[in-house]
């Protein structure tokens, strides 16, 4: 976001705690490698295309600040990611400073303020600051904990060694079912004599679900040894429901809650579930408990007068936040980043770098239109040329590939359907309020082009691998189950009562007509058949008109025999040009 504002010479400030960018990666991963896939060749020079399979960049005119300059390795190592953002910020000359904690955000109510209030921020030092647009990039910082019985026996995912020869021949239980858990599962995998590993939910596989926070491949070590019965295992349970006693021995037992009496935390008094069923899973002791329940936001600087949280459950781990971005409570704040990612949760990439570099751009063009009065960005074509552009965008589009359901491309016509405007990654969930947040006006129809997974392709109980997955025939697209491009056509804007009780399951409102492009195994919607004429042809039955491409003689032939001549040939050969495009190419 400094960088986006920077860019556009506006006045802004960024506070960072540590002495240098990134001290989150300093410390984590604990086990320092990312999941964060880092691609370094794809067989095309197209950048664009390029960063949907770099999930470390940063948005930047510097090709030099690419990540792949930075590390070799498919999977980087944290440190290449701390080298990386401080370079990103020298090299574009961020105003960030350093060494500034912030204590205390809090509102100050001003009748000549945009907004109505300014917001004031406390550093360590006692020193305030007053903006009128907070951008809060903080992310997830406080490790989530469970409130149980003999929960002060537990080592946290945050302090827990990381070196395997502490755990030689222990056995070991692990609180948790995510990446971190599986992650610290993988480091002692071979030392230990067992690992069990406790949770609420059944193991999300992100193979399964699409959602690249869920267990990925490189983390699941502990599934092989579990399924071929290698000692370790997977139990399912909620937390809270039990209790950990210690023994004489220092040893640990589960328990469950109701048969502590108070006051008696002594595995030799309390009673074991194994005293009333000799086969409970979990009737061994333990030598050590780690818990790895994921991060939640810290909410402890922030006043309450910001209303950030509503004191609901999901809200304890995100901040209240808009599609937009925007806090529900205080016009102004706008929450960046991982902490975002409630817009998007399990469903797309908003709370990893691969997507949030997008939803931040999406943010400023947002407040450049809001307080600059400049438009969203745009292309205005003629009509002709929309099917070539629409083509364009989703075969090397990063931002729609990324945040699939969540940005998407939208297509505001003309008068006639004679040109149209073309808008890329809007927020979805934003779609009633478009003119307002775009400065565009949609008087005549718009299209929506984004990605989307089939509707009951994702989920931890599906099966992916399925025999008849993947779709081949243009007429069952709309049965396509893999990430694959959707165009939705309305004739008008729709409201927001038809945003916010959309079907369930849609992205989008019901449309006025809809096509799906089929899925390909390439990712590559370029086949003249298969893709682009039925896309064609849905969109000239929308708009009514022919949209093929002619040459001079038949132009001529339709000026003497029909009424109405085909876009491209008012638009080329009657202005006698051959050819509509760039100055170049004409």
């Amino acid at each position: 976001m400094a960088y986006f504002l920077q860019r556009a010479g506006r006045d802004y400030a960024v506070f960072e705690r540590a002495p240098r960018p990134g001290s989150f990666f300093t410390r984590y991963p604990r086990h320092r490698q990312l999941i964060s896939i880092n691609k370094r060749h794809t067989g095309k020079a197209n950048a664009e295309f390029n960063l949907r399979h770099d999930w470390n960049s940063l948005l930047s005119h510097d090709p030099r600040l690419l990540f792949r300059h930075y590390s070799r390795a498919y999977f980087p190592d944290a440190g290449d990611m701390v080298r990386y953002l401080g370079d990103f910020a020298q090299r574009l000359g961020l105003h960030v400073l350093y060494n500034t904690t912030i204590t205390h955000v809090t509102l100050h109510k001003a009748r000549q303020a945009w907004n109505g209030h300014y917001f004031i921020l406390t550093d360590q030092m006692g020193h305030t600051h007053q903006c009128s647009v907070l951008l809060v990039a903080t992310g997830l910082s406080v490790p989530n904990q469970v409130d149980f019985p003999g929960s002060e026996y537990v080592e946290g995912y945050e302090s827990v060694s990381v070196d395997p020869e502490d755990f030689e021949g222990q056995n070991v239980l692990i609180l948790g079912r995510g990446n971190s858990a599986f992650e610290t599962a993988e480091n002692i995998l071979g030392v230990t004599n067992f690992i069990h590993m406790l949770s609420r939910s059944r193991v999300r596989l992100s193979w399964a679900t699409h959602y690249v926070g869920d267990l990925r491949a490189i983390n699941n070590g502990l599934l092989d040894t579990y399924q071929l019965k290698s000692l370790d295992g997977l139990l399912e349970s909620d937390l809270t429901d039990l209790a950990i006693v210690k023994d004489r021995e220092g040893k640990f037992h589960v328990t469950l809650k109701f048969f502590l009496e108070e006051g008696n935390q002594s595995a030799d008094a309390v009673t074991l579930p194994q005293d009333d069923n000799d086969n409970f899973a979990m009737r061994v002791a333990y030598d050590r408990v780690i818990r790895c329940l994921g991060w939640n936001f810290d909410f402890s600087i922030f006043n309450k007068s910001l209303r950030l949280s509503s004191g609901g459950e999901f809200s304890k781990k995100y901040p209240l936040i808009k599609a937009s971005y925007e806090s529900k409570g205080s016009r102004g704040l706008f929450v960046l980043g991982t902490a975002s990612h409630s817009v998007d949760y399990r469903k797309s990439a908003g709370g990893f770098i691969h997507g949030f570099r997008y939803t931040v751009r999406a943010v400023h063009r947002l407040l450049e239109h809001r307080h600059h009065g400049v438009a969203w960005p745009s292309t205005e074509l003629p009509t002709s040329q929309l099917t070539s552009a629409i083509v364009r965008r989703v075969n090397e589009a990063s931002g729609l590939y990324q945040m699939f359901s969540v940005l998407a491309d939208v297509v505001l016509l003309k008068e006639n359907a004679t040109a149209f405007e073309y808008l890329e990654e809007f927020p979805v969930q934003m779609l009633a309020q478009l003119e307002t947040i775009t400065g565009r006006k949609a008087r005549h129809g718009l299209f929506v082009i984004d990605m989307e997974y089939g509707r009951n392709f994702s989920g931890p109980d599906k099966d992916v691998f399925f025999y008849d997955r993947s779709v081949g025939h243009t007429e069952d697209a709309w049965r396509s189950n893999f990430l694959h491009p959707v165009v939705y056509y309305y004739r008008h804007l729709p409201t927001e009562q038809e945003v916010r009780f959309r079907p369930a399951g849609w992205a989008l409102p019901r449309p006025t007509a809809i096509h799906h492009v089929v899925e390909d195994f390439l990712t590559d919607w370029t086949a003249p058949v298969g893709h682009i004429l039925p896309l064609r042809r849905f969109l000239e039955n929308c708009l009514d008109t022919d949209l093929r491409s002619f040459y001079a003689e038949s132009c001529f032939l339709f000026a003497l025999t029909h009424q109405k001549l085909p876009p491209f040939c008012q638009q080329g050969y009657l202005r006698a040009q051959g050819l509509v495009g760039t100055e170049s190419l004409r």
